[in-house]
């Protein structure tokens, strides 16, 4: 049992700094596997290390992606480490072998959290759904009934079942997204409007959107050029505008 603290600064390091110096670096799937069960950040930052051991050192799993499932909730958005998770994830969900269920249940899923997900969160995870698609065209069943549920009680896709294939994805529709189509910020808007049409083939690099802040987003508008709005169509005169006010002999526009 290690403090919190401890864990993430050792797991922070752990795949750059301890494993590769190793000579059995299969020692650490106890360590690693035990970390991945705590939950939390503690769980992503695991992710690192397992993913080594798994694709370098042929670690088998049992109910990997059960538990990769579970980890997506409303705070995957906002942790610090979301960058980190979502490149693992892109690079777990990858693989053109995985059954189209557990697919579309991690596809409806991060759609359902992304209803509450800060715009800078949706402009990295719209791409990243829309990547699932190519290399899953078995999914776009879900972007195929347009028609969503008219009350969310009635979406099949059971969002509390823990293991994937239990959830009724397939079953679904996207409704989350057609929702973020009507989304406040601009460019979250138009992300999301990309499925209304038929997808490319190249997927979309979300390399550079993994870090993307809100600051960033936010100094990206105010830089933006606008166009000069006349606000008046008659020229001021005066103080207030008015031709014979006492204003205008006092005060002066110029």
């Amino acid at each position: 049992q290690l403090p919190t603290g401890l864990y993430k600064k050792v797991l922070v390091i752990l795949h750059d700094s301890i494993l590769p110096y190793m000579n059995e670096p299969t020692l650490m799937i106890d360590f690693l596997t035990a970390a991945y069960g705590i939950g939390g950040a503690i769980s992503l930052l695991a992710l690192n290390g397992l993913f080594i051991l798994i694709h370098q050192h042929n670690l088998e799993y049992p109910d990997f992606y059960k538990k990769l499932y579970s980890l997506l909730d409303p705070s995957i958005y906002h942790v610090k480490y979301r960058a980190r998770f979502f490149h693992l994830a892109d690079l777990f969900l990858s693989s053109s072998h995985l059954p189209a269920y557990l697919v579309a249940a991690f596809i409806k899923r991060l759609s359902r959290l992304a209803l509450t997900a800060p715009p800078e969160a949706l402009l990295m995870v719209i791409p990243f759904i829309c990547n699932l698609f190519r290399r899953h065209p078995a999914c776009k069943v879900l972007v195929h009934r347009p028609n969503g549920p008219e009350d969310m009680s009635e979406d099949p896709y059971i969002m509390e079942e823990e293991s994937p294939s239990e959830s009724r994805a397939l079953e679904s529709s996207l409704w989350e997204i057609r929702c973020l189509q009507n989304h406040y910020h601009p460019d979250v808007a138009k992300a999301a409007a990309v499925l209304n049409q038929s997808l490319s083939e190249i997927e979309d690099d979300i390399s550079g959107l993994l870090e993307l802040s809100a600051y960033e987003l936010f100094d990206k508008e105010v830089k933006k050029k606008a166009a000069d709005v006349p606000l008046e169509f008659e020229q001021i005169r005066g103080l207030f505008g008015k031709k014979n006010d006492i204003f205008a002999e006092h005060f002066s526009l110029d």
